[in-house]
């Protein structure tokens, strides 16, 4: 029969794999250096869709402070969830606008 424990490590740091992670987020580039690209997704949500902005070297402060902005003028709801932010429905156009009045640059992805 084979031996199938594995060992399992750990330290006082806790998990050093997602510090590393977030530690290049560790400050955020500003718009002018940054492509936001918007996606439409509607998969795992029962057919609902959201609309996502994908590719931003933002620290989480800084991603909330955006979602909160693009909530406001979108007006709905949304959230930051992996580095990704959230807004329900489909509101690419409007999210461009806003991003690039910000001074990011922006790319709308899919159809």
């Amino acid at each position: 029969m084979p031996n199938n424990n594995k060992t399992v490590w750990s330290s006082s740091d806790g998990d050093l794999r997602k510090k590393e992670q977030t530690a290049s987020h560790a400050r955020s580039l500003p718009p002018q250096q940054q492509t936001a690209y918007l996606h439409r997704e509607s998969g795992g949500r029962g057919g609902k869709v959201v609309s996502v902005v994908k590719n931003l070297i933002l620290t989480e402060d800084d991603l909330k402070v955006l979602a909160k902005k693009l909530k406001q003028e979108c007006g709905t709801g949304g959230t930051v969830k992996d580095g990704l932010i959230e807004i329900q429905g489909e509101h690419r156009q409007r999210m461009a606008e806003v991003l690039t009045r910000l001074g990011y640059k922006v790319k709308i992805a899919g159809g």
